[in-house]
């Protein structure tokens, strides 16, 4: 008997291990055209916030752990390193968290905001052309 609950423990403990192995903690889908337009749009609703929003400062928070996930996640995929929607978007992405870590404590430059706002378009054609 002791033998039975030993291998079964070892089986749920293989069924248990493998389920939390297999998830996805950082939020993406593994898509990664839905997971451009995901970004692209918490990315979009920090850049719009006011400098006095009550929840700026958690807005920012998520985009810079959006942007680091989404990093972690497709820069190594040679799937789409060859994408001219992955450079551009990697280009924003890397500006607007240059800035977070640079100034945290100072507001998205209006110029900055502007080549963001361009580059998040272009990141969009592209993906419309390429799907």
């Amino acid at each position: 008997m002791k033998r039975y609950w030993s291998r079964l423990l070892a089986l749920v403990l293989v069924v248990v291990i493998g389920l939390v192995g297999c998830s996805s903690p950082d939020g993406l889908s593994g898509n990664y055209r839905q997971d451009t337009l995901d970004i692209l749009n918490i990315l979009r609703n920090t850049l719009e916030l006011s400098q006095d929003s009550p929840d700026k400062t958690s807005q920012q928070a998520l985009a810079r752990q959006k942007i680091n996930d989404f990093a972690a996640r497709y820069q190594r995929n040679s799937s789409v390193a060859g994408l001219s929607s992955f450079t551009t978007i990697r280009t924003a992405l890397n500006s607007l968290a240059g800035h977070y870590s640079s100034y945290p404590n100072r507001p998205v430059p209006q110029k900055l905001k502007n080549r963001l706002k361009k580059e998040f378009d272009q990141v969009e054609a592209a993906l419309k052309r390429e799907a």
